[in-house]
C-alpha cells in the first residue's frame, strides 16, 4: 500500500492508473478507523481495480464550537488497519495542502442542507461538498462509498454529484453496529462508561417506531412521539436534537407514512451528540 500526502503524486498515481485501463474506488474518512469503515473498504475492494482512502480531519465541516481540535486522530493504526483490508493508495493530506490560505470557492446543496443535521450545523454540509468535490476531482473515481449512518449526507453527497453531473457512481452502505446495536462511530469513544451503556436505546427507540408502523400507526408526529416518550424512559438524562420523519431523496418532511420513510435521529447524551436512522418500510 502506497501512503501519499501530496496533491501532485496521488493525481498522478491516480492518471496511470486509468491510464493503464483499471477503475478507481475511492472512500473519503476523517480517519480513527472502526469496523464501520472498513466494512466500507472491504466492498469498495470489490467493485473497482484500485481502492483509495482518504484520512482527512476537514476543518471546512467544523463549527466555531465543535470538536475540530479534539477529534480523535490515530494515523499509525489507520495505516495498518487500511494495508490489512486491501486498500491501494491512503491518501493523507495536511489542511493546508487541501486549502489554499485564501480559499474562496464553495460547493453546496443548501436545499438538502436545511434541515435535520444541518439546521444546528449550517456550515457543515458546505464544507463537505468542497472536500468531496475536490478528492472526486483528484482521484477521478469510478466509484465512491459511503456509510448510511450520516444519510443526510449521503443524500447530499448524490444530489451534488447529479447536478454538477460528475460522473461518480455514489454507492451507500447499511449502518454498521456495535453487537448492542449503537451505531458505530469515531466519536463513540467520547462517551463515558455509564453514556455507552446507555446509548443503544437510541436504537432501540428506533425498533419501537418500526414495530408501532408495522402494529398499523402511520402518522409521523405520533410516531415521533413514541421514539420521544422511549428516550425519556430509557436515557432520562439526553436530550434529543430532532426525531424527524423526511423522504429519503429529498428529506421533505414525511406527516403520514404511505412510502419508504427515513426516520432520522440526533441525541445529545452529555457532551457528545449522536446520530442513528431507520429506513421504514411500509
Amino acid at each position: 500500500m502506497d501512503v501519499l500526502a501530496d496533491l501532485t503524486s496521488l493525481r498522478e498515481r491516480c492518471r496511470n492508473w486509468r491510464a493503464q485501463g483499471l477503475t478507481l474506488a475511492l472512500v473519503p474518512t476523517m480517519g480513527y478507523l472502526h469496523a464501520g469503515h472498513l466494512s466500507l473498504f472491504d466492498h469498495a475492494r470489490t467493485l473497482a481495480d484500485r481502492l483509495v482512502v482518504s484520512v482527512f480531519v476537514n476543518p471546512t465541516q467544523f463549527g466555531p464550537n465543535e470538536d475540530l481540535d479534539r477529534y480523535p486522530r490515530d494515523l499509525e493504526r489507520d495505516t495498518r488497519l487500511a494495508a490489512e483490508h486491501g486498500v491501494d493508495l491512503l491518501f493523507t493530506p495536511e489542511a493546508g495542502a487541501m486549502y489554499h490560505p485564501d480559499h474562496a470557492t464553495w460547493v453546496e446543496v443548501p436545499e438538502l442542507a436545511q434541515g435535520l443535521c444541518g439546521a444546528s450545523r449550517p456550515v457543515h454540509f458546505r464544507g463537505v461538498c468542497t472536500v468531496v468535490t475536490k478528492l472526486f476531482g483528484l482521484v477521478r473515481p469510478d466509484v465512491a462509498v459511503f456509510g448510511q449512518k450520516d444519510w443526510q449526507q449521503l443524500a447530499i453527497i448524490r444530489r451534488m454529484v447529479r447536478d454538477l453531473d460528475l460522473g461518480v457512481e455514489i454507492v451507500g452502505r447499511p449502518i454498521y453496529r456495535e453487537a448492542d446495536g449503537l451505531a458505530m462511530s469515531s466519536r463513540n469513544v467520547y462517551l463515558t462508561a455509564d453514556e455507552r451503556a446507555q446509548a443503544p436505546a437510541i436504537h432501540g427507540g428506533l425498533l419501537r417506531v418500526q414495530a408501532a408502523l408495522k402494529a398499523g400507526e402511520a402518522d409521523a408526529a405520533k410516531l415521533a412521539l413514541i421514539f420521544r416518550a422511549h428516550l425519556a424512559e430509557k436515557l432520562p438524562g439526553a436530550r434529543v436534537d430532532y426525531a424527524e420523519f423526511v423522504h429519503p431523496d429529498s428529506l421533505g418532511p414525511v406527516a403520514r407514512l404511505g412510502a419508504p420513510t427515513l426516520l432520522a435521529v440526533a441525541v445529545f447524551l452529555g457532551k457528545v451528540r449522536l446520530i442513528d436512522n431507520m429506513l421504514l418500510e411500509v
